[in-house]
Formats: structure tokens, C-alpha cells, sequence
């Protein structure tokens, strides 16, 4: 029997962003992902493969320890490339090697990818150093509970006082009350100590609480703090007051909802998250290409007969270069034709062909492309348009109304998704903010969930005038439509 072989991956504290690109690696080449609660779920999200939860809530195991190792073994005798992806780093109170000793006891190949340890990281977006020469120059970290399968008798390992270390405790937030106690009371720990829990430390739902030993248990208590978390104590804590810089991002904490395509998302969520904000990807169309595209392909066989193609988004863009491309052609059949492109993120498309749009409007929509073409001379001329077979047809009728040929070339319909989980609806009804970034967005979103208490933000008025339409006015629209206006209108709505 074929032997697969086993990555056991840190999947790092939370941020998505602070995974290694060997570990993405990994995840791209998997047949099977075993994954646990603390890994972000972006890491699976889309992904074809074969994917199996397996996460630890406090007491509340999904599989226990030696059902996750039979399981890995299991899907590794069946000759997969197998991703065990779990929180943080898997050789730092992870398990991580108990289950390379099962592998190595089978015979199973394994690679070890670590990850970045929420010790560090947490304090790191808290603004908590772990060292610094005013305060600590060596650092302990501790797990803050005991074995499940410990004698009655033993307890925490707790460290011996410092007052140049710097203590972490990883896992303790059950056993704070009682590790506070133990460390006055046996460990001759300062009362006044600075103590700081993070809570979801490098996610945009951290919080922390920060009080002297002797009643952290209390505020915590207070202010209804949950794990995970991780407590981090020593006179580095007080430097929390000048470095916090992640919760003081101007969308931190936010939930925003973004509906663009899967493919498309990406942007809009990157820009969100270097803001503070937790991006929920909750795609509402789908691009489904023509089966059919004999009407694209006989206008590209005689593209030399047009004096304009235009193109009034970035999916036209990427599927008439894929047929052209088919077609054994390239940029050069375009010659002497002029390209006009109905704004920026289809004029930047087109640079990825080697091509620059003759022709770009002020504002981003079909009535102004219209009118800034009219200022052509339009009597007599041959236009292509490949754009989507929903698209709005103000356009060509303008053009057409202006004196020219116009060929309209449908080679997509943007779809309604794949039926969504219920847990993605429950996140989604949650948020604070969905973005609209067209009609089509607006339309399927609404179709799917019937209404929202979030706020609404709009890309710019064609989708704003949908919105209407469908009984939700925008809150925020963008005065230049783009990703990047509506991210602006977004800031300048919070700043407001």
C-alpha cells in the first residue's frame, strides 16, 4: 500500500496573513486537511480537497487526541498528502509531537512546517513586548493547565518570581483566579505586577484587559472575557499605553461583509484588513462563462473591421483574452482599434495584457463612458462590446442612437452561488458594514438574505439607484467609483 506523506503545519495566531509560504504551499498541494478551531477558516474556504474538523473548545473535543492521530494515519494509508493544520506553532504545546511520534511509528513520512506562537504574537498586536532592556531581559512561558490525565496532586508548573523576566501563560484563562493566587501566594510575585490578557490577540476581535495580579482575575471577570486567550505578566505590560497600534486602526474590530466574485474579493478584503477590519469573504455571484461562444469568436476573427472594442469590466477583459488567446492570436490583432475601458480596475486589467485604454471616463459608469465617446466621431464606426449578458444596455443604445455599429457580445451572466451554510449566514447577519460593488451584488444578496441591520455601502450611484430600488438606500457611497473610493467613503463615514 502507497504511504502518503503528512505535513503537521502551524497555521499561526489568527492573522491569516502571518502564515508561512511554505505552509500555504503545503495547503495548495493536500489531498486531505485536517484542521483545528483555532486555525482561521480562510485556510480552507474554496478549497477542493478533502477537508475534516477536528477542533478543541475548552472540554469540548470534536475527536479525541488518539482518534485525531488514527485519522491522520488513516488518511495518510490511503496514500494522500495529508495537511494537519493547527493554531499557532505544533511543537509549542500542540500535540504536534505526539503525533509525528505516531507517524514516525508507522513508517509514515512527515515534514514539520512551524508557525507563528500566539506567545509572542498576541503580546506583539497588543503593543506588549516580550523583552526590552527597561524591563525584562529573558521570558518564560508556561502552560496554565495540567494534563487531562494528571495525578490529583499535580499542578501547574509554576515559575519562580523575576522581576527582570517577562511570564507568559498559555491556556490558563479557566485557571486564572487560581494561578494568580499560587503566584503571591507561594511564588512571592509582586501583587502590583502588570498582568495583560489578550483575548483572539492578532484578530480583528482582540481584546484586552490589563490590571495588577492581585485583581486581573476580577476584571476579567468584569468584562466577560472568553478564551481563547493567553496572559502575559511583567513590567513590559505597562508599555501596552504608548505601542497599542493594531486596536487603534481606524476600521478595528469592524465586520465587513464583502460580495465581490471569490476571485475578485481579494482586493477589497486586503485593503479592509490592513485597516483593522474582519473581512468576511461571502461571495453573491458566481461568473458563469458562455458555453457558446461562436458570436465572440467570428468578431475576433474580423477584429481588424472595428474601430473601438469596449470594455465595461475586468471579467470581459479576462475572458475575451482567454478566447483570443485560444484562437492563437495575441494583442498584436488589435492594431490600429481603439480601447475604451469604463474605468480604472478594467483600464489596470488591460495592462496586464500589454495594452493602455484610449479611452477612460472621469466617472466610472456607462453614461459617462456614453458621453465622453460622443465627443468621437461615432457616424459609421464599428464598436464591440463583450460584456455580460445582463449588463445595462444604455450604452450600446447610446452609441448605436449616435450613428455607429454596434456589436454586443454577451460571454458571461454573473449567477447566484452555490448554496451557503448556515454558519456563513449567521456570521454575515452580524456585521457591521456590507459592501456593494455592483447591481448584480445588490440583487443576489438581497435575494439571499431578505434584510440587514448593517450599514450599507455603495461603490457609487448606478448600484446606490439598485439599492434603492430593492428597499435598502445606501449609508456610504463612494465619490470615485472604485475599491478604493469605497474604502475611503467607508473611513470617512467612521471618522465622521
Amino acid at each position: 500500500m502507497k504511504k502518503g506523506m503528512v505535513y503537521l503545519v502551524g497555521a499561526g495566531p489568527g492573522d491569516p496573513e502571518l502564515i508561512s509560504l511554505k505552509a500555504m504551499r503545503a495547503l495548495d498541494e493536500a489531498d486531505c486537511i485536517i484542521y483545528d478551531y483555532l486555525a482561521d477558516k480562510s485556510f480552507i474556504q474554496g478549497r477542493t480537497c478533502e477537508v475534516i474538523y477536528v477542533g478543541k473548545q475548552g472540554s469540548n473535543h470534536t475527536l479525541a487526541q488518539d482518534e485525531i492521530n488514527a485519522l491522520i494515519i488513516e488518511k495518510a494509508l490511503e496514500g494522500k498528502t495529508v495537511v494537519r493544520l493547527k493554531g499557532g506553532d505544533p511543537f509549542i504545546f500542540g500535540r504536534g509531537g505526539e503525533e509525528a511520534e505516531e507517524l514516525e511509528a508507522r513508517g509514515i513520512p512527515f515534514i514539520i512546517i512551524p508557525g507563528i506562537s500566539s506567545f509572542y504574537s498576541a503580546p506583539a498586536y497588543a503593543g506588549i513586548p516580550l523583552t526590552h532592556r527597561d524591563f525584562a531581559n529573558a521570558f518564560e512561558v508556561i502552560s496554565g493547565h495540567r494534563r487531562a490525565d494528571a495525578d490529583e496532586d499535580e499542578d501547574v508548573n509554576f515559575p519562580e518570581y523575576n522581576p527582570e523576566k517577562t511570564f507568559v501563560f498559555l491556556m490558563g484563562m479557566k485557571n486564572l483566579k487560581h494561578i494568580s493566587k499560587k503566584l503571591i501566594e507561594e511564588k512571592n510575585f509582586d501583587p502590583e505586577t502588570p498582568v495583560g490578557i489578550i483575548s483572539w490577540g492578532t484578530r480583528p476581535e482582540q481584546r484586552v484587559v490589563t490590571a495588577p495580579l492581585s485583581l486581573i482575575a476580577a476584571e476579567v471577570e468584569k468584562a466577560k472575557l472568553k478564551p481563547p486567550a493567553i496572559i502575559i505578566m511583567g513590567g513590559v505590560v505597562t508599555l501596552r499605553d504608548k505601542l497599542q497600534w493594531f486596536d487603534n486602526q481606524p476600521l478595528f474590530g469592524k465586520k465587513i461583509v464583502v460580495t465581490r466574485t471569490r476571485d475578485q474579493a481579494s482586493k477589497l478584503s486586503k485593503m479592509l484588513t490592513i485597516l483593522g477590519a474582519k473581512a468576511i469573504e461571502f461571495p453573491v455571484i458566481n461568473i458563469k462563462r458562455n458555453n457558446d461562444m461562436t458570436q465572440l469568436h467570428e468578431a475576433l476573427g474580423n477584429l481588424s473591421t472595428y474601430n473601438w472594442i469596449v470594455f465595461t469590466s475586468q471579467n470581459a477583459i479576462s475572458i475575451f483574452f482567454e478566447e483570443l488567446f485560444n484562437l492563437k492570436k495575441d494583442a498584436r490583432s488589435f492594431g490600429n482599434i481603439k480601447i475604451a475601458a469604463i474605468g480604472k480596475a478594467s483600464a489596470d486589467e488591460l495592462h496586464k495584457y500589454g495594452l493602455r485604454a484610449d479611452l477612460v471616463p472621469q466617472k466610472f459608469v456607462a453614461e459617462s463612458l456614453l458621453d465622453e465617446m460622443r465627443k468621437e466621431e461615432l457616424k459609421g464606426t464599428k464598436i464591440l462590446i463583450p460584456c455580460a449578458s445582463d449588463a445595462r444596455e444604455i450604452l450600446s443604445k447610446g452609441l448605436k442612437d449616435s450613428g455607429a455599429d454596434v456589436n454586443r457580445v454577451h460571454i458571461y451572466t454573473s449567477v447566484l452561488p452555490e448554496p451557503v451554510d448556515q454558519e456563513m449566514l449567521n456570521t454575515v447577519e452580524t456585521a457591521d458594514i456590507i459592501t456593494f460593488t455592483s447591481s448584480s451584488t445588490a440583487k443576489n444578496f438581497f435575494s439571499i438574505i431578505s434584510n440587514t441591520n448593517a450599514i450599507i455601502a455603495s461603490i457609487g450611484p448606478v448600484t446606490g439607484k439598485t439599492l434603492k430600488e430593492l428597499g435598502h438606500p445606501p449609508h456610504i457611497e463612494a465619490e470615485e467609483y472604485t475599491i478604493e473610493g469605497l474604502v475611503n467613503a467607508i473611513l470617512s463615514h467612521y471618522r465622521g
